[in-house]
């Protein structure tokens, strides 16, 4: 199975650590892609697994449109994305080569983003950023839950300038193909959240440095 990585840029940024847009502009407000991790179901991962398949950028030219505006990079200084894809791809889709070549790894990334359309499902059950509120774990995974057909995801925190519990990233846990979302049979070792999470918008340049 695999580890489908959803993360929020008003999380990323709401911190003393702060972000910096890519060369492209501010990415839209909505999830983003961190990565598609294979895993093994005991909770172990393969990394790095073949050295000699390097990212290739023209592999992917017809995707990297979609791929700016999916999965973007926040990390400073402020990048074009390539280095973030060449990472990911390097590290966790060289351990799927044998199911998915280079281009199928970022379309399935990107379809499954689509897919899932997380901003939508909080949305549908009253959770949107910024609304002032804190919500509790058991609604945030419920909303998404429900929405998704399955009743195992894992939501990873991070804590914000001020110390409150924030929603950071999203694990999904999807089948070798990378089609469908299934049942996660192990949930990962992420950072856990607080009674009340804080869902931050991402409307404000107030938490970004220009880089």
């Amino acid at each position: 199975m695999c580890f489908n990585l959803m993360q929020w840029p008003g999380s990323y940024c709401d911190t003393r650590q702060s972000c910096c847009y890519p060369e492209t502009g501010k990415p839209d407000e909505d999830f983003g892609i961190h990565g598609l991790w294979p895993n093994y179901n005991d909770g172990t991962y393969p990394s790095s697994c073949d050295r000699s398949n390097s990212f290739d950028e023209s592999k992917i030219s017809d995707l990297l449109s979609r791929l700016e505006k999916d999965w973007p990079t926040l990390a400073c200084p402020s990048g074009d994305g390539i280095k973030f894809w060449g990472h990911e791809w390097s590290k966790h889709g060289t351990c799927s080569e044998s199911l998915l070549d280079q281009y199928s790894y970022f379309q399935k990334a990107l379809d499954l983003k689509a897919k899932a359309n997380l901003l939508q499902a909080l949305q549908t059950a009253g959770i949107r950023p910024a609304d002032g509120k804190y919500h509790s774990l058991e609604s945030i995974k419920e909303a998404i839950e429900q929405a998704l057909g399955v009743t195992t995801i894992f939501i990873d925190c991070n804590v914000d300038t001020r110390g409150n519990h924030q929603i950071y990233q999203v694990y999904l846990c999807v089948d070798t193909s990378a089609s469908n979302f299934i049942e996660c049979p192990v949930l990962p070792h992420g950072r856990p959240c607080g009674n009340k999470i804080e869902f931050p918008s991402f409307s404000s340049d107030s938490n970004h440095d220009e880089l």
